[in-house]
């Protein structure tokens, strides 16, 4: 007879699989058939120069996403350049934020709602945009759930110092990836009155974001003097509110199946002002400045996550008794649902054509146009991310509009000489490629510079190549012969 104790089997932990499965969405065509479009294009150039020119360079712009590049510097001198390196983060990043919401679920509704929002949470449209994209989104959406996280357990009252030190770094870091981020304090907040909280749970929690935000306010207030940046983002229209109107109306549903009940922890009452708040806070951020665009509170999605996963729960603690196992089998069946009835979407989602363009495949055009001698302009100027992504595409190429490049004059995409200069620099050439957008999302010409290539162009050369793919267009201009 064996004396020897029963091996106990240890279940692994509820967040592992949505974790697993959201770095296995992330994986899925992560290299989008290598195409990489225009924002990843500043990610890219920006992360290739030393630390000090990046340095400079937010000195004059986009010092917003100064932490993002530095780490992204760090990660392409460590792996180098590439796809995998570019998106392989918001990868990670994810499915850490399926993790929180995981975890968060299981101890405000239960096991199947924390794992119908896992789960759920990497099927998101939105989601699944940013999952593959080298911006910082899915950092600070992962930030979002971790201070999140936080913030449920200081109000199951098991917080203490090192949990309130955890969650203002948390807030702190998020804010210096996006200050926008902060439209999470307020959404925190009304949870913090939903559930009634103490007011030692508010003396810590308002210690703690007084110094995240004190922390991160010159970055902030330097950032305001790069406004400019943000200007072509449109004014706020009605038919902006749809896409949030649904997804509130969808969390609000599951809202109430939750049947939440004011002065104690509840699943709605953290999910519900986490995702409306930001949502709403940003809109009435873009009644001031146009501000609205979705990835800036995609955080948000959190909440809808859990809302949806609560809502499943629910259905699943309903069935129990009369089906037991038909309540087992809920949540998969819904997330198999989801799955089905998402696929032309997630494809769409990991297809090029899912962005506005792709630098990559028009440097591909430029390599086989080209001749020896040719020179080179780009409508708008910031269309030079494909030299600066594919440089030996343009190998041989004379930048005749360029008056300082980008890293000595440290922008994204250079100064530009006057358009007097221009016009005559152009005016000596033979051949000129011009790299500018397709014609279906091109702008007419903005600035005086781009007035005067156009111009040029237009009058004093014909057109002899002409390719467009993926958003970008390569045409190749010959001067007429009577001005030879």
């Amino acid at each position: 007879m064996s004396c020897r104790p029963p091996i106990l089997r240890r279940r692994p932990p509820s967040w592992l699989v949505p974790l697993l499965w959201t770095v296995a969405l992330g994986l899925w065509g992560l290299s989008r058939q290598h195409s990489v479009w225009r924002d990843e294009a500043a990610t890219w150039q920006v992360a290739r120069r030393s630390a000090a020119d990046i340095w400079r360079m937010l000195g004059e712009i986009d010092a917003v996403h100064g932490l993002y590049y530095l780490l992204m510097h760090g990660l392409f001198a460590c792996f180098g350049p590439g796809t995998t390196t570019l998106r392989l983060p918001s990868v990670l990043a994810m499915a850490v934020a399926a993790a929180c919401v995981t975890v968060i679920g299981r101890r405000l509704a239960g096991g199947w709602a924390g794992l119908g929002a896992g789960l759920v949470f990497g099927l998101l449209p939105a989601v699944q945009f940013h999952l593959q994209e080298g911006r910082p989104y899915a950092l600070v959406a992962a930030g979002a759930g971790v201070s999140t996280l936080l913030l449920v357990t200081a109000v199951q009252g098991r917080a203490r110092t090192p949990h309130w030190a955890a969650y203002g770094g948390t807030v702190l870091l998020c804010a210096l990836l996006n200050w926008l981020s902060l439209l999470i304090l307020p959404a925190h907040a009304a949870t913090l009155a939903w559930t009634r909280a103490g007011r030692a749970t508010w003396i810590r929690w308002a210690v703690a974001v007084t110094a995240a935000v004190a922390a991160a306010l010159p970055m902030i207030l330097f950032t305001l003097t790069q406004s400019r940046q943000v200007a072509w983002i449109p004014p706020l229209t009605w038919h902006m509110l749809i896409g949030p109107a649904i997804v509130l109306a969808v969390g609000a549903l599951g809202a109430l199946l939750d049947r939440p009940r004011t002065g104690r922890p509840s699943l709605t009452a953290v999910a519900l002002p986490l995702l409306a708040v930001p949502q709403a806070g940003l809109l009435g951020l873009s009644l001031v400045k146009p501000l609205f665009l979705d990835r800036y509170v995609l955080f948000s999605m959190l909440g809808l996550a859990l809302l949806i996963g609560g809502a499943l729960g629910a259905v699943a603690r309903m069935t129990r008794p009369r089906f037991p196992g038909v309540s087992r089998r809920l949540v998969p069946a819904a997330v198999a649902v989801a799955v089905i009835a998402l696929w032309p979407q997630s494809l769409a989602k990991r297809s090029p054509a899912s962005r506005v363009d792709d630098v990559l495949a028009v440097a591909a055009d430029v390599r086989q146009l080209k001749k020896d001698k040719d020179a080179v302009v780009f409508v708008p100027a910031a269309r030079r991310d494909t030299a600066l992504v594919s440089p030996a595409a343009f190998a041989g190429l004379r930048d005749i509009a360029l008056a300082e490049s980008p890293l000595a004059s440290g922008t994204l995409q250079g100064e530009e000489a006057s358009p007097e200069r221009i016009r005559t620099a152009m005016l000596a050439q033979r051949r000129i490629v011009l790299v500018t957008d397709a014609s279906e999302v091109a702008r007419p010409a903005s600035t005086e510079k781009d007035k005067a290539k156009t111009a040029v162009l237009e009058q004093r050369f014909a057109v002899v190549a002409d390719r467009q793919v993926r958003g970008r267009r390569v045409t190749v201009y010959e001067r007429l012969r009577a001005d030879r």
